[in-house]
């Protein structure tokens, strides 16, 4: 790839994400996001969990980071994959609802380098949804409640910066799973022109897969699930770091990555733009 073809797509790439995060409505659901960590925070302050609840919630009142981890857990059950849902809907059919995918590709900008700058562009945005729950929760928790050491869930005690590195390992591997619904959201939104459409497609998808998890007898297909592995991050907040489920869950988000990302390259390929 020559220099000029680099700058194009850099210039290519800061120009989508300006387009995603030049959006007021962008900016309003990373708000909303915020505004759960604050909210555990608060009702902890006001009415403290019990430690016998155990859990992230059982432990925020001994050490703020808690907050982050509570919130993320949250937040990973339905608000974070509405956002990935919607943002990575519209990546495509958003630019074709809108007219402006046609005049895209007349500039010309080659569609195996576009679909690679959105699929960066939505990693990014995953990414920073991820760090406005976990900064905000971080933030709310120390000012109410203080940092100090953590206690693991293994029971082993580690330093206030030895937790801040747990929690930003947990907020790597959530990035990675929710990149991964992103892949998924991408290949549907190269499908349809419809952009409120295909977030919603995604979103049921996970949901989908969200309920079979819970049912007994398709315990098999399980592990085959996109969403099994998301709640495996206590692996990384053990003495010493397990990787039983994280690691399996790590290689299922490749997988999909990969699946579908192609899936969406093969598609807008061959896909006859109108519009």
């Amino acid at each position: 790839m020559s220099v000029a073809s680099l700058a194009g797509t850099g210039r290519f790439f800061r120009s989508e994400l300006l387009l995603i995060f030049g959006r007021r409505r962008n900016w309003l659901g990373l708000a909303i996001l915020a505004v759960v960590p604050v909210i555990i925070a608060v009702a902890a302050k006001v009415n403290a969990p019990g430690e016998d609840e155990g859990g992230f919630f059982g432990g925020i009142t001994t050490n703020g980071l808690f907050v982050a981890l509570a919130a993320l857990s949250v937040e990973l059950g339905f608000f974070l994959p509405l956002a990935i849902s919607t943002i990575a809907g519209d990546a495509v059919a958003g630019e074709a609802n809108q007219g402006t995918l046609r005049y895209l590709l007349t500039v010309p900008v080659h569609r195996t380098r576009l679909i690679a700058v959105k699929f960066a562009a939505l990693v990014v945005f995953a990414a920073t949804a991820v760090l406005t729950v976990v900064g905000t929760g971080m933030i709310a928790g120390l000012l109410l409640f203080g940092g100090g050491k953590m206690t693991l869930l293994s029971g082993t005690e580690i330093g206030f910066w030895g937790g801040l590195g747990r929690v930003a390992m947990v907020s790597g591997y959530a990035a990675v799973c929710l990149s991964a619904l992103a892949a998924i959201g991408l290949f549907v939104s190269t499908l349809t022109e419809q952009p409120i459409g295909a977030g919603i497609a995604v979103l049921i998808l996970y949901i989908v897969s969200q309920i079979l998890d819970t049912i007994p007898q398709l315990s098999a297909i399980g592990p085959y699930l996109p969403t099994h592995y998301w709640f495996a991050f206590g692996d990384l907040l053990r003495d010493p770091v397990s990787f039983n489920s994280a690691g399996p869950g790590l290689l299922s988000a490749g997988i999909y990555t990969l699946i579908f990302t192609t899936a969406a390259w093969a598609r807008f390929a061959t896909k006859d733009v109108t519009s």
